[in-house]
Formats: structure tokens, C-alpha cells, sequence
């Protein structure tokens, strides 16, 4: 199975960028869909980007489309969410998850899809 290793939060003002990576192993990586997910606090998690096992294809949360972009590089067994003009509304733990798929979809939008979760890094937006 999988271990997932999320990395690159902070603390960035409002319109900031940042660019969070996760590192993979233990898998066959290019086996795996993957997501990113986020929990602001006192909230439940929610999806925020997810894209296929070859990278072709993406998905966003229309709170994050334009402004988010999923890629990945299966050389590196790591994928990276690159945010830019953040919002203090962005705050919150981003979690890496990946999934060897309940379905021949291309990628999944629902947390009960993925079974492999990272520990979460913290981006906080300023005002």
C-alpha cells in the first residue's frame, strides 16, 4: 500500500501563492488516482481537486477552479496542487489521498473513494 507525504503550507496573504507537493511510496504510483482534499476548523473535510493515473485528466471543486491546479509526475511518484490567488477562505489542513479505484472512472470526488490519506499540512491566508 501506499504512504502518502504532504509538504509546502504556510502562511501567505491574501492573493499569495503557494504550491504543496505529496510524496508517495510503498506503491505502484502510477496505479493510484489521487486527490486533495481540505477540513477548515470546526468544518468537515471537503474535496478540493482530484486528477487520473496518467495526469490527463482533472477535476476541481468550483470554489478552487481557476484558481487551484492538480498536476502530477509519476517519475517522481509525487503530485502537487499549485494555489494561486488565495483566499483567507482557503485556510485550512490540505490532505494528499489516493485510491486504486472502486470504478473505472478516471478520478474520484468522494472521500469514501480514496483509502490512502496523508497527515495533512496547514495553509493559512491572511487578510
Amino acid at each position: 500500500q501506499v504512504q502518502l507525504v504532504e509538504s509546502g503550507g504556510g502562511l501567505v496573504q491574501t492573493g499569495g501563492s503557494l504550491r504543496l507537493s505529496c510524496a508517495a511510496s510503498g506503491g505502484t504510483f502510477s496505479s493510484y488516482a489521487m486527490g486533495w482534499f481540505r477540513q477548515a476548523p470546526g468544518k468537515e473535510r471537503v474535496f478540493v481537486a482530484a486528477i487520473s493515473r496518467s495526469g490527463t485528466a482533472t477535476f476541481y471543486d468550483d470554489a478552487v477552479k481557476g484558481r487551484f491546479t492538480i498536476s502530477r509526475d509519476n517519475a517522481k511518484n509525487t503530485i502537487y496542487l499549485q494555489m494561486n490567488s488565495l483566499k483567507p477562505e482557503d485556510t485550512a489542513v490540505y490532505y494528499c489521498t489516493g485510491t486504486l479505484g472502486t470504478s473505472n472512472r478516471r478520478y474520484y470526488t468522494q472521500s469514501y473513494d480514496y483509502h490512502y490519506w496523508g497527515q495533512g499540512t496547514q495553509v493559512t491566508v491572511s487578510s
